[in-house]
Parts: C-alpha cells; sequence; structure tokens
C-alpha cells in the first residue's frame, strides 16, 4: 500500500546544536513517561521502549540517566501533554504533540509558527479524524507470511503489512504496541527495528509544488525549534 511514515532516524539532526535539543526532546519526554509510569523499565514498558528509541537515536546514557533520576525525586516541573491541529503550506494537515509547563506560552508559540508561515491553526479534532494513529515497525526480512502469523497468534489486529527491498513494515492499532513489538521480537531472533514508535499516519497526502516546498521546510524548521515541541505529523508529499 505504500503508506507514508516518518522515520525519526532519518531526519536526525546534523548540528550539536541541534543534537542538543534532540537529546532535550527525549530528556523531557523520558522524565514525564517516568515520573507518570514508574522508573524502572521492567515494569514500566512505555519507559522502556522510548529508552530503546532514544538509544538508537544516539542520545548519550547520561541524558537519559539523568532523566530518570529527576523522576525518582517526584519533584520537579509539572509536563502535561498538548496537541495542536491545523493546516499547513499547501493546505497539507499538520498535528503537533508538546510537553509543556505553560499550556498559554506553547500555544502562542505554535500558532505563531502557523501565522508566521500565512498557514492556519485549527481547533481540536479539525484534522486528526484524516489521520490513523498507528504503532509501526519496521525490519529487515523479507518472511512477511511468517511475521503476519506471528502477529495474528498474538491477538493483534494488524492494519497494514508491507515487504519492499528486503524491509517488512507493519502498521497496527496504536494500542496493540506492546503486544506488537512482544509478538514479533519472540518470533523473529535477533530482531533490531529500523522504526519502533507510534505516529500519526495520514490518510491522505498533499503533494506540494513551488514555493510550498520552501515554506513548509521553514515551517518545520519553526516548529521544531520550539522546545515545547516533541513530534510534528503532516501529510505533505514533497
Amino acid at each position: 500500500m505504500g503508506r507514508a511514515y516518518q522515520n525519526r532516524k532519518e531526519s536526525m539532526a546534523k548540528t550539536s546544536d541541534a543534537k542538543a535539543k534532540v537529546y532535550s526532546k527525549y530528556g523531557r519526554e523520558i522524565y514525564v513517561c517516568a515520573k507518570s509510569g514508574g522508573v524502572e523499565p521492567d515494569g514500566n514498558l512505555a519507559l522502556r521502549g522510548l529508552i530503546d528509541r532514544a538509544k538508537k537515536d544516539q542520545v548519550p546514557s547520561h541524558v537519559i540517566e539523568k532523566a530518570i533520576d529527576k523522576a525518582k525525586g517526584g519533584g520537579g516541573e509539572d509536563f502535561s501533554t498538548a496537541r495542536y491541529e491545523g493546516f499547513g503550506p499547501g493546505g497539507c494537515m499538520v498535528i503537533v504533540d508538546c510537553l509543556t509547563d505553560n499550556p498559554n506560552r506553547t500555544f502562542g508559540d505554535v500558532r505563531q509558527c502557523f501565522t508566521k508561515t500565512k498557514t492556519k491553526i485549527g481547533t481540536q479534532g479539525s484534522v486528526s479524524h484524516m489521520f490513523d494513529h498507528s504503532a509501526i515497525f519496521v525490519f529487515s526480512g523479507d518472511d512477511e507470511e511468517g511475521a503476519l502469523e506471528a502477529l495474528m497468534m498474538a491477538d493483534v489486529d494488524v492494519s497494514d503489512i508491507e515487504c519492499e527491498d528486503g524491509k517488512i513494515t507493519v502498521f497496527a492499532p496504536n494500542t496493540d504496541y506492546f503486544k506488537a513489538k512482544q509478538a514479533l521480537a519472540e518470533a523473529i531472533e535477533g530482531i533490531d527495528f529500523d522504526v519502533d514508535e507510534i505516529q500519526f499516519i495520514p490518510q491522505n497526502t498533499a503533494p506540494l509544488a513551488g514555493d510550498d516546498i520552501a515554506l513548509m521546510d521553514t515551517f518545520l524548521d519553526m516548529l521544531n525549534d520550539l522546545d515545547d515541541v516533541q513530534n510534528v505529523f503532516h501529510s505533505a508529499e514533497i
């Protein structure tokens, strides 16, 4: 089906300043996850998955440990999740996920990114219904049927599975994330996930052309420069 997804590794920051922002975003997410669900990865599956992704994205161990130690203290910042939706360059749909200790500030900062690029922030639910909230796993292999059988045996409601260029891609509902990951890990010895995330996948894409392509780059750069922004999902096809 060729379902689009964003590979976090492909967009990994190249400069030291940008890498520091990536580390900061991971540190904040790990802190919130550990504080809400427990600091032991064996008892907090969400934290364990997050740490695995952080390591794969080359986040230093001291950043991870510092965030967990901070959560052990019980104090610190009181972050909450915030999600903003709207329409970006070329009319593409955009979802912006944030962790914030000041929702009013974060909303103002995100809205400014839309305003400065002459795009429009919308209300909650304005575009999210046009995305699938999916768990995504990408790994090396060619036994698509074997992977599917393992998932079906584990009662995972597989949305889609593809095999192309020696890579298998599995899509499942976000609620089946842990069940799907465990089933694949048990069925395929030594599996190494290229992608192991929960994302919003657009049901339809919006091709961009001309000035909209450069404007989209500017728009995404502005959003990613905000400390509170954790992830940006969109339907733009460049």
